[in-house]
């Protein structure tokens, strides 16, 4: 089995398969920590994979980054080479750098650039920093593929940063009683929607391309048709 650590129940959704374990964190840290240790002695390898935020100004939404590493504890932990190797064959327009995961999210485009200065980390997500911890412990390899959902320049409205339950579920009451209290941030909210929409159409593609196993350990299986 391996075990797929995700934000939001969609994203869990598009990853699952039979032999894949998908996680949806929904921001809880402890949650998902507990979540994965529980699992983590029947798994063959663990991975971070989903949707996160760009930190690096190149990066475009839809676009993938693959991790050669994940900033953990302020120190990089190296992802698993011929996993990462797999994962970047299969999604050769992917960048490769370094990731990093926080426990909140990262939504000011002030703050995005500064975590970019400070770490030089390409990308942020509230996962993959948990799987690197998880599977450390555990002495598994992991390795951590996302897409980005919104670029470095772009700060996320408020409507957004209340819209996600702890399961990984979509809270609308949350988003509807910000917008309620603040409508000047729709058009904010429509154009973060939309290209929230493009990073889940890649994640899609990108996930069938990855095959059953998202090329992880053990891998006996032949990447998916994407015609």
């Amino acid at each position: 089995m391996i075990l797929a650590a995700t934000g939001l129940q969609r994203e869990r959704r598009i990853v699952a398969s039979p032999g894949i374990e998908a996680i949806a964190g929904g921001g809880d840290p402890a949650r998902l920590q507990a979540m994965l240790e529980r699992l983590a002695g029947s798994a063959s390898g663990i991975i971070s994979i989903g949707i996160a935020g760009a930190l690096a100004p190149g990066l475009r939404v839809g676009q993938w980054v693959v991790a050669d590493a994940v900033l953990v504890d302020g120190e990089p932990m190296p992802t698993d080479p011929a996993w990462t190797s797999r994962l970047a064959a299969r999604l050769p327009e992917a960048t490769r750098g370094l990731l990093l995961g926080v426990n909140g999210m990262v939504a000011d485009a002030t703050q995005k650039a500064s975590l970019h200065r400070t770490t030089g980390a390409l990308a942020v997500d509230m996962e993959s920093h948990i799987v690197a911890r998880v599977a450390r412990r555990h002495h598994l390899p992991f390795a951590a593929a996302r897409v980005v959902s919104d670029a470095a320049h772009r700060s996320l409205p408020p409507a957004v940063r209340v819209g996600m339950k702890s399961d990984g579920g979509m809270d609308l009451p949350a988003v509807l009683r910000s917008l309620l209290a603040d409508p000047g941030q729709l058009p904010a909210l429509i154009r973060t929607g939309l290209e929230a929409e493009r990073g889940f159409r890649a994640l899609l593609r990108g996930r069938r391309r990855l095959g059953p196993r998202l090329g992880g350990p053990d891998l006996a299986e032949p990447a998916l048709d994407m015609a």
